[in-house]
């Protein structure tokens, strides 16, 4: 897997691009987690955003399923932190202009 975007062929064949986001190492779980993109949009607008556990070590990981509910908690924490990071950036950078 590149650091930056990797390919999968989806359910009719064809073969999607996507964006790796971050990836990260929870200590809550001991599991390593990608979150990507493929820069899609949903029905609200937003760029739909997915995330799976992987190997590091591997440079052919499988992606595996997020089943937990603690584990989607995990990474749902991470995002909203983030979002928060970027919204108060946005906002320093126009207070500045």
């Amino acid at each position: 897997m590149k650091k930056n975007s990797f390919s999968m062929i989806d359910e009719n064949g064809k073969e999607i691009i996507y964006d790796v986001l971050f990836t990260f190492e929870s200590d809550e779980t001991n599991k390593n987690y990608i979150v990507y993109t493929d820069n899609t949009r949903d029905e609200t607008g937003n760029i739909q955003v997915y995330a799976s556990i992987y190997d590091p070590e591997d440079p052919n990981s499988k992606l595996e399923a997020i089943t937990t509910e603690k584990e989607w908690k995990v990474i749902e924490t991470i995002l909203e932190t983030l979002q928060e990071e970027i919204r108060k950036k946005k906002e320093e950078q126009n207070n500045e202009q």
